[in-house]
């Protein structure tokens, strides 16, 4: 039969192992550490939500508009598919530009030269559109990477803390009992398992979308190439029309 006493011990120790208590005893240095983990793994979080969001709504966005180019339409006349579009998509955005330039520079094709420089003019804007669609995309991804990276070690440093307050607490106490030890290093290994809940998350999305991304920048080079293929057979019958030799 168990001692009383003893019984009563590990209840109360299994009452001060929760995470709460875990925090709430806690010294101020650990406790700074705790609180900045779980801001970092939320921040991370909603990071991680708006990314996988965004990405998946621009993929199936740009089926729909790189299908309605590659029906053989004019370049004008696909228009009307971005037109419901928002601004901030990276497909509308690289368009425009590339339908910007083609419009600014029509009265200029005279020569089979001036029109191939329209071609690389328009390359040149949509390269130019896409790098910085793509930027932007990119945003607040190196967060994830830097969770990722010092998540571990910061929650490292609060378990180190720890164990040296509990190391005093059983000098001070000259006590090596459990009922001792056990509150001291089970908030110490708090820290740890919060940073990796921190950092975990964070590599693997990190990974994920830095995928996606390279995934929806092949379809924006893709897109520039459709468009740039039916542009150049536009401008061929342009020029057939200004007396050009089309070969």
């Amino acid at each position: 039969m168990a001692d009383p006493v003893t019984a009563s011990a590990s209840a109360a120790l299994a009452h001060t192992l929760t995470p709460i208590e875990l925090f709430l005893q806690a010294d101020a240095i650990v406790k700074s550490v705790i609180i900045l983990l779980i801001i970092a793994s939320a921040w991370g979080w909603a990071v991680i939500a708006e990314k996988l969001i965004r990405l998946r709504i621009l993929h199936k966005r740009a089926d729909r508009l790189i299908a309605s180019i590659q029906d053989g339409l004019p370049v004008h006349a696909v228009a009307p598919s971005f037109a419901d579009q928002p601004s901030s998509d990276p497909l509308v955005q690289v368009y425009e530009a590339m339908v910007d330039e083609n419009t600014r520079s029509a009265d200029l094709i005279y020569t089979e030269g001036q029109r191939d420089s329209l071609q690389e003019r328009v390359h040149r804007v949509a390269q130019l559109a896409s790098s910085s669609a793509l930027d932007h995309l990119q945003a607040r991804l190196p967060f994830l990477a830097t969770i990722g990276a010092v998540a571990p070690f910061i929650g490292l440093f609060g378990t180190v803390w720890g164990i040296m307050n509990s190391f005093q607490g059983i000098a001070a106490s000259n006590n090596t009992s459990l009922a001792v030890v056990a509150p001291g290093i089970a908030e110490a290994l708090f820290a740890t398992a919060l940073g990796l809940v921190a950092a975990i998350p964070a590599v693997i999305f990190y990974n994920r979308i830095s995928g996606d991304i390279g995934a929806y920048g092949k379809r924006l080079t893709s897109f520039i190439g459709v468009f740039e293929v039916e542009l150049s057979r536009q401008l061929s019958k342009r020029g057939e029309r200004n007396g050009l030799r089309v070969a």
